[in-house]
C-alpha cells in the first residue's frame, strides 16, 4: 500500500513536470516510515531537519500523533491519509475517507429513498465501535429514527441480534451494515426468519463485494473509480502493476500542495486557504478540508454488483 501511494506521488510529479500549463512549485523527498509510530516520528524528523515546508503523511491512525507531534513543534504542517478523525486536529488534515462521512452519505441516501426508520447491526471490536458512534450520529443530524443499534462479538451474539429485528421487522425499513465479512451472515440470518430489510446499506469496504444473494440490491457508498481508472495505464506501464486504490490519495495531495496559491502563500500553506469551503478537485473527486483538519468527500452510491445508483455529493 505505501510503496503504491509513493508510485502515485511519483506519477503526480511527473505529470506536473510535464505540463507546460503547471508551476513546478515543490519537490519531493519520500521517505520509508515502516508501520509504527516510532518510524513515523523518525521520517517526520528527519524531513524536518532537511527543511520540508510540509509533510504528506503518515498513512495509519497510531503514526499520525507520533509524526505530528514533531511537525507542530516545527510550525509544519501536515497533510496525513489516516482514516481516523480523532487524528486530526491543529495543523493536522486529513486527506482520506472518515467513517463518519461515509456513514452520512449512505444514510442520506437511504432518507432520500423514502426510509426514515434505520436499524444498525456492528462488530462488538474497534472498526465496529467507530462505526457505531458515526451511525448513531449521522441518525440524530439526519432526523431519522434509530430502531436499534445493536453491536454482537460470536456467531450467538449475532443470531440474537437478528432475532430481535425479526421480532421488531415493522420497525425499519432500512438496515445498516458496515462490515463486509458479517453482512452475509446478518442478511442471510434475517432471510431465515422470513425478514427482508427494506434497503441494506453497506460502507465503502463493501468494494469489491459479490453480486447475488442475500446481498442483492444492497447498497454502499464509494470513492468514484474514474480517476483510479485514468492513472491506471500509465501506473502499470511504469510500475509494472496495477496501482492500489489509495495511489490517488497520494497523487491528489501532490497536485493539491503544488497549487500556487497553497505553495506560494504567506505563511506557506496557509490554513485559511486548505479550508476553503469550496474545496479542492482530486484523483478520486470533489473534497475539502474542515477547520478541525477532518475533510469531507465527495461519495458516490454504488449497488454490490453493478454501477453507481446516486452520483458523488458531499
Amino acid at each position: 500500500m505505501g510503496q503504491s501511494m509513493a508510485n502515485g506521488a511519483r506519477l503526480a510529479m511527473a505529470f506536473i513536470e510535464a505540463n507546460p500549463n503547471i508551476a513546478d512549485n515543490l519537490s519531493i523527498a519520500l521517505r520509508d516510515t515502516g508501520t509504527g509510530p516510532d518510524g513515523a516520528a523518525l521520517a517526520a524528523r528527519a524531513a524536518i531537519g532537511e527543511g520540508a515546508s510540509l509533510v504528506l503523511g503518515p498513512l495509519l491512525g497510531d503514526q499520525v500523533p507520533a509524526a505530528s507531534a514533531v511537525t507542530r513543534q516545527a510550525g509544519v504542517p501536515m497533510i496525513a491519509f489516516a482514516s481516523n478523525g480523532a487524528a486530526a486536529g491543529p495543523g493536522v488534515y486529513l486527506l482520506s475517507v472518515l467513517p463518519e462521512v461515509e456513514v452520512r452519505r449512505g444514510l442520506a441516501y437511504a432518507k432520500a429513498q423514502g426510509k426514515m426508520r434505520v436499524a444498525g447491526l456492528f462488530p462488538g471490536n474497534a472498526f465496529g465501535s467507530v462505526y457505531k458512534t458515526a451511525f448513531e450520529q449521522g441518525v440524530f443530524e439526519l432526523g431519522l429514527t434509530m430502531s436499534t443499534s445493536q453491536s454482537f462479538g460470536t456467531d450467538a451474539e449475532l443470531q440474537a441480534a437478528t432475532r430481535q429485528l425479526a421480532r421488531n421487522k415493522g420497525g425499519f425499513d432500512a438496515l445498516y451494515l458496515p462490515d463486509a465479512q458479517s453482512a452475509p451472515k446478518v442478511l442471510a440470518a434475517l432471510a431465515a426468519q422470513g425478514v427482508r430489510p427494506g434497503l441494506v446499506v453497506g460502507s465503502t469496504q463493501w468494494n469489491g463485494m459479490p453480486a447475488g444473494p442475500p446481498l442483492a440490491g444492497a447498497v454502499f457508498p464509494a470513492v468514484d473509480d474514474a480517476g483510479l481508472k485514468a492513472i491506471t495505464p500509465e501506473y502499470v506501464q511504469r510500475f509494472g502493476s496495477p496501482p492500489h486504490p489509495l495511489a490517488t490519495i497520494a497523487y491528489t495531495a501532490v497536485i493539491l500542495v503544488n497549487n500556487s496559491k497553497l505553495s506560494m502563500s504567506n505563511p506557506r500553506f496557509d490554513r485559511a486557504l486548505l479550508t476553503n469551503q469550496s474545496g479542492f478537485t482530486g484523483r478520486d473527486g470533489v473534497f475539502r478540508f474542515l477547520a478541525d483538519g477532518r475533510s469531507q468527500y465527495a461519495l458516490v452510491m454504488r449497488q454490490v454488483g453493478g454501477g453507481v445508483v446516486d452520483a458523488a455529493r458531499l
